[in-house]
Order: structure tokens, then sequence, then C-alpha cells
């Protein structure tokens, strides 16, 4: 095997000779020269590997190595490095994560298919199924055929893949990693736009499968790029910050004394922010100056109740700040983080940030969804915590069916793993919606043909339009046309969605299924007579929840002639257009009947 200039030589490759060696020498100094890192690029990654998994075997990993290098041989990136360099620091990114031989096999394996001769039944051949099905879902579209929609076709094809094996994605986090982190040899122009796709794409997927610990990175080196001065001057902030060691030493004392004495076993250590998070709250919250905050991480010793009795140690030890405490354990993220957060006035009075959470919930917290290959648990647990995880992952591609343009899907799932998100109640469930969702938004959550024929919904109680945004911790009720008690007229109600309701739902099910009946059917008109008669059942719906009812419509009548309408008719039409709101219309109803009585 050859090797390349500058590189060194390959695994198991002869070492280049010099004029006149005899071959004993020649021998002598191979021996010495094998267990450096320039002729054995292999052994960092399989002492990784195997300082995680003490029973992984490295012949397999020296193989695909053997294999990625040759056909990667000649070709160089834009730094005028080797090739085979980056496939091999994708490969140390997943085992720095921890993840099994398998991965980092197609890891090292991941561009051969894509840019080299190496055919994806060769792979198959030579590492079987698992392998192949990994690379081939992270291999490109190519661009001269696809066009402007190979990038989304790419991502669809990616993520259907992930719904058969997550580790696709954790090897496309890993290639965009190391590509990110070598974004310096590209143009300004290459720069900002694959920093832009990295932001809207791959660091809230990042994020949604949990691994905390590449995503800190990919923020930064984002923010980096796409706010070079920002990135400066939080980095000088962090370098420069006078007299903060000793402060967070003094407050990691102090909370060790504390949880001793209430014999709460934990680790306590500081938890710096990163640079993207501080300038991230600096803008948030609209701060002249660096916002940061000291932050400590307890991590107990112990079952999930020893969380809250160290939660009771820090708040008896300083004064918490109201409205800053949150509990994830009883209420984990929509991408199972779990822990507890609270600020208190901590020495010198100054503000502290603190962080609770048991040696499992840390660990999913840093590994997310690679935890379980990092840390393997034995039993169905694992599985069990992995599909809770990923039910994010089995909705989208529930709608990746009904989005026949791949920019549409681009577009949705960029929308779907938004950051900003809200959290309701219904049906007796929790349920995650982009902020901003509406009644129409949480009605397809909870299933196609409910979102089809919504009608009403009551939000903590109170009837409200459909349009309304919901907020956190919201209690909804959806009422539909085909809810026997709903105080509706079955053969009334128009039949499917309102083509409005695209002008206010947030969510891509609600989008694309809303979409979905208008490309199958004829939109259904809504005549006056029907906005009279869905005016009149909302307006009946609304009064029983004062337990009343109307025996006729003479108080209806005289309320129209009261609010100024020419007939009964306008004001039911008003109703059902929410020109005027049924509380209101109910509320004056009340009162009118009940003066005159």
């Amino acid at each position: 095997m050859d090797v390349d200039a500058g590189h060194g030589a390959a695994l198991g490759g002869a070492l280049p000779t010099q004029p006149g060696e005899l071959p004993l020498t020649r021998r002598l100094r191979s021996l010495l020269a094998w267990p450096t890192a320039e002729t054995d690029p292999v052994s960092h990654l399989v002492r990784t590997h195997r300082g995680i998994h003490a029973g992984a075997d490295p012949s397999v990993l020296r193989r695909a190595y053997t294999i990625a290098e040759n056909m990667h041989r000649g070709q160089f990136r834009k730094s005028g490095e080797p090739y085979i360099t980056h496939p091999l620091a994708v490969a140390q990114i997943c085992a720095d994560l921890g993840m099994d031989t398998t991965t980092l096999v197609a890891a090292l394996l991941h561009d051969t298919v894509e840019d080299t001769r190496y055919t994806l039944q060769a792979l198959h051949e030579d590492f079987g199924r698992e392998v192949a099905h990994l690379v081939d879902g992270v291999t490109k579209f190519d661009k001269a055929f696809y066009g402007k929609a190979a990038e989304a076709e790419t991502i669809r094809k990616m993520i259907i893949a992930a719904g058969r094996d997550v580790r696709v994605l954790i090897i496309k986090l890993a290639d965009r990693l190391h590509n990110m982190r070598t974004l310096g040899v590209r143009s300004a122009a290459s720069r900002e736009r694959i920093a832009r796709k990295t932001e809207e794409v791959l660091i809230p997927l990042c994020d949604r499968l949990g691994i905390q610990t590449l995503k800190r990175e990919l923020d930064d080196v984002v923010l980096l790029h796409l706010h070079p001065e920002e990135h400066a001057r939080i980095a000088r902030h962090v370098h420069d910050r006078p007299g903060w060691d000793a402060y967070l030493e003094d407050v990691v004392a102090q909370v060790r004394v504390a949880l001793r004495r209430n014999r709460v076993d934990a680790d306590v250590s500081p938890r710096p922010r990163h640079l993207y998070s501080i300038w991230k709250d600096t803008v948030a919250g609209g701060h002249s100056s660096p916002y940061d905050l000291p932050r400590i991480a307890i991590v107990v010793d112990g079952p999930a109740t020893d969380c809250y009795a160290a939660l009771g140690s820090v708040h008896g030890l300083w004064r918490p700040v109201p409205g800053r405490f949150k509990d994830y354990i009883a209420s984990p993220k929509n991408n199972l983080y779990r822990s507890l957060h609270t600020s208190v006035c901590g020495p010198k009075d100054r503000t502290v940030e603190v962080l609770i959470r048991t040696e499992e919930m840390h660990r999913s917290a840093e590994y997310g969804i690679a935890a379980d290959y990092r840390f393997p648990r034995a039993g169905g647990g694992a599985a069990a915590a992995r599909d809770e995880q990923l039910a994010w992952l089995h909705r989208v591609l529930d709608w990746e069916q009904d989005a026949a343009d791949p920019a549409q899907f681009l577009e949705s799932l960029r929308c779907d793993l938004s950051e900003s998100q809200i959290q309701v109640f219904a049906d007796g469930r929790q349920v995650v919606l982009p902020a901003g969702a509406t009644p129409v938004d949480l009605a397809y959550e909870l299933g196609t043909d409910r979102g089809d024929h919504c009608l009403a919904a009551r939000i903590n109680g109170r009837l409200a339009p459909l349009s309304s945004e919901l907020e956190e911790g919201d209690v909804v009720e959806i009422f539909t046309e085909n809810d026997a008690d709903n105080g509706f007229e079955a053969e009334t109600a128009p039949r499917g969605p309102r083509r409005e309701w695209l002008g206010f739902v947030k969510s891509p099910q609600a989008q694309m299924q809303i979409n979905r009946w208008f490309a199958e059917h004829t939109e259904p008109g809504i005549s006056i007579s029907d906005k009279v008669r869905l005016g009149r059942a909302t307006i009946g719906l609304a009064l029983r929840q004062h337990n009343r009812g109307l025996a006729s419509d003479l108080p209806l009548l005289r309320l129209s002639e009261e609010l100024g309408y020419p007939d009964l008719e306008t004001l039911l039409v008003a109703v059902f257009d929410r020109v005027i709101e049924p509380d209101e219309v109910v509320r004056q109803l009340i009162d009118l009947v009940d003066h005159r009585q």
C-alpha cells in the first residue's frame, strides 16, 4: 500500500525505504516506528473505543480503516490534508461519545460510497447489512441529478433511514461537527451558508437526540462563523472574569457542607456555560454586557427523591429567586431531559444557578440517545427509553409521507425541530406543540380525524376561537363534528377543515393534513345558513358552561336588537366568524334574561 505524502504509512503498508538501506535495518526501523500515531493512525481510535467497550474487537476497525484509506487515496480536503483524516476524525467523535463498533466502522466508511468507486453492495458484502444501512443513510444525493432538491431529498432520506436506526443521525452529527471544526479554510460565503444550515436543522436534531456534549460545540462554532465579533466578545469575558473560580469554589464548598448536614450523598461541581449559551441569554435579556450567572451542578448518588432533598438543602442555605424554579423531573423536556433547575441569592448576594439531577439523568443529559450505547443497560428498559425519546422521529415519519414536495418537507422539519415549544394538557395527557400553536394544531396532534372535524375548543374551561394561541400549561378540550354531546347537529356542520386554518396553524402535522384534505376533496362551501346554524350551536355550547339553555330564540332576538344587529341571523353569523365572542354574547344574554325576570 502506497503512502500519501505528509500522511505517513497506511495501516499494514510498507514504510518508505532509504537508498542503500539493509533489510535488517529496514525491519528494525519498521518495528520502532510501528507504535506511533503517524504509522498507526487507528491506535488512538482503538484505545478510546476499548476504554469504554473493553470487549470490542479492534481488528474490524483496522480493516475498515484500511479500505477507507485505500479508497480515498489521492483525495484531499480543502485544507490540503489527505481526505482520510476526515472519516477518521468522524469515527473518533463517535468513539468519544461511546458508540458501538458498528457505528465506528460506518463512520470510517461513511464517504466511500458517495466519493469513491466502493459500492454499497461491496460494503454490504464486506461489513454486513447494518453498516451498509448506516452508510447509505448518510450518503448524499447527487446534485447533478436532483438539482436544487438534492439537499432536501438527502435530509428526507436520512430521516427515513434514522427511523430504522438512529445511529444514522449520530454519524451525520459527528460528520458535520468535524466539518464545522475545519470550516475556516472555506470562503466567507460558504462558511455562512454551512453554519446557517447547521443552525437550522442539525443543531435542533442534536438537541432532540439530547446529545448536549455535541450540541455545545456545534453551538459555539456556529456562533464563531455567524457572529464572529460576538464570539470574540464572549470569549474575552470568559477568559477575563476576575475572581470567578474562587467564588465558585466557595459556593461548591458551602453546598457540600449543607448536603452532608442533610445526609444527601452527591457530587457538586462548577457548571460553566458555553459561549453560545451566554450570548443567547445576553441577547434575549437585552443586556449590554455578557449575561453569565455562576452555575453549579449537583449529581446525587441515589434515587430521584434525593434530588428534592438536595433542593431543600440548597433553599435552606440561600434564598431562592422567585419564578426561577423548573421541575424537569416531573415534566421532562421533549428530548426527555430531566433535572431540577433553581436560582438562589448566593454569597455576596450574587444570583447562582443550580442544576440537580441523578447520575442516570446526568448521563442522559450529556449523551442523550448515545447514552444507551455508552452505558448499556440490561433488559428491555433501554429499548423502551429509546422509543420514548424517539417519539418525535416517528411523528415526523408519519407526516413525511404526506409531503410530496421535498422543500415543504424540509421547511416542516425545521418547524418541528424548533427549540421554542410549549406543553399543554388534553385528553388527560401532556402534548408538546410548537410555540404559537392553536387548538387546531392540538386537534391534529391528537389524531387526523380529530383535526379534520375540529369545531370548537375550550381553553382552561372557557370557549375560545380556534385561532387562539395556546400557552404553556393550558388545559384544552377539543370538540368535533362527530362528538355526540357537543351541542352541534352533525348534519348541519360542514365537513372537513377550513382553508383559513392554514393562516394560523403552526405544526407541520396540521399544515400537511389540511393541505392533504384539500388535495383530495373539493373545498366545502360554508353557506350563510350553515353559519347561522353553527353560530346558534356555538352559543348553546357556551350556555351549557353556565348550566343554562334557551327555550326559544326570543332572548337572542332581543339581544341582537340591543347590540345593533339588523336581525338574529346576522348576530349568529358574527358569532361563527368570531366578530363577537360567544362568551361575550352569553354573558350579555344571561344579564338580559335575568334582568327581565
